[in-house]
């Protein structure tokens, strides 16, 4: 293998793998990634740990193919301290010379027989479906903040992918047992049947890494076990989550009387200043709702307490409600529109935030006790 890339186009790519490629030495050969370089098909790298596989497309000037398995943290490393482009030149699929300027570089490699196997989704079966690039992205970052990260229920370690053809359309959910998330938006594809899919938080997170503002379709090919996302050449591959995902749809209240209007910036101002003097684990801070009027308070014994009021818009009976300030604030912060909707039963039943004048998204949070 022979060939000259440029530095910018080389730390770019290798970048997007390192959370991808194993840090931990439990198997060597996860730490690199497989570099395929060819004059015809193009030249692309692939990373995995097993669980998630990227494969991704590097423009190159190739004078000899080859393939080979290089160290992926430390050839980023190289590549950050260089001045000028790079040139690669392998030895035996054991060492790799990496020339750039006045440096000389020599990495030891391992095999590309070595390397995993890109796992085979089935193509006799496979399904596929389509979303707009800017709505998949949308999609994820209101609801990721809600998965659970090292729950014991490992089916909440991922967000709910629940694609329904008869009115072609998806949703993304995400819940941690003490809130829930949720988005619908419109799909394009033909399925066959109703999908419900968990796919992991961590292969979410690094999907949002490919999705950017530009108006293009990700295409979704859907596996046994496995999804694969397809966008301006880059494949994401991840693994599913084995198990049942809990019914969020019974989750979310259908009859809460109580709906109270609040200007988002002033309520998220408010609910942080406040949570300063909250005990920090449970970021615990009492919300009293009156007539026109909400006023936020905490307590610590150990610091003191903090109190603020924040005008809204409801008239009905007064009710205290505890919340997590955090799980609000989270909520909060992905949303674009001015005000906000709670809509609230008593004082401990499921509380459920939406954006004024939106039925896509919605945000559950179950209150405290105070």
């Amino acid at each position: 293998m022979k060939l000259n890339v440029s530095k910018d186009e080389m730390q770019e790519k290798l970048s997007n793998i390192q959370n991808i490629v194993e840090k931990r030495n439990t198997m060597p050969i996860l730490s690199h990634f497989l570099l395929d370089a060819g004059k015809k098909e193009g030249s692309y790298m692939i990373a995995t740990d097993l669980e998630t596989a990227l494969k991704e497309p590097v423009e190159m000037k190739v004078e000899d193919e080859g393939r080979l398995c290089i160290p992926a943290r430390k050839l980023l490393e190289i590549v950050r301290e260089i001045d000028g482009d790079l040139s690669f030149e392998s030895v035996d699929e054991q060492w790799l010379k990496v020339r750039a300027g006045t440096s000389d570089f020599r990495l030891a490699c391992l095999p590309s027989s070595e390397f995993p196997a890109w796992p085979a989704l089935g193509e006799e079966d496979l399904e596929e479906m389509k979303i707009g690039n800017t709505l998949l992205m949308e999609m994820i970052e209101k609801t990721i903040y809600s998965a659970g990260e090292s729950d014991t229920r490992y089916t909440l370690n991922g967000l709910l992918f629940h694609a329904q053809p008869q009115n072609k359309s998806l949703t993304v959910v995400g819940t941690d047992g003490h809130r829930l998330a949720l988005i619908m938006k419109q799909m394009g594809g033909e399925l066959k049947d109703e999908k419900k899919m968990i796919v992991p938080r961590k292969a979410v997170s690094e999907l949002r890494r490919f999705l950017s503002r530009e108006e293009e379709d990700v295409k979704i090919s859907i596996g046994k076990n496995h999804l694969l996302f397809s966008v301006a050449g880059v494949q994401f591959l991840t693994r599913l989550i084995e198990g049942t995902y809990p019914n969020y749809e019974h989750v979310i209240p259908q009859s809460n009387e109580k709906k109270i209007s609040i200007k988002r910036e002033a309520f998220t101002r408010a609910l942080r200043r406040v949570s300063v003097m909250s005990r920090e684990r449970a970021n615990a801070v009492r919300a009293d709702f009156g007539d026109n009027n909400l006023t936020i308070s905490s307590s610590n014994p150990d610091l003191g307490e903090a109190r603020e009021e924040v005008a809204i818009d409801y008239k009905g009976d007064k009710l205290s409600v505890g919340f997590n300030a955090r799980y609000l604030i989270d909520a909060l912060g992905v949303i674009m529109s001015e005000n906000i909707v709670l809509e609230l039963q008593d004082p401990l039943s499921p509380v459920l935030l939406r954006e004024e004048g939106e039925g896509e998204y919605k945000c559950v949070v179950m209150p405290m006790r105070i």
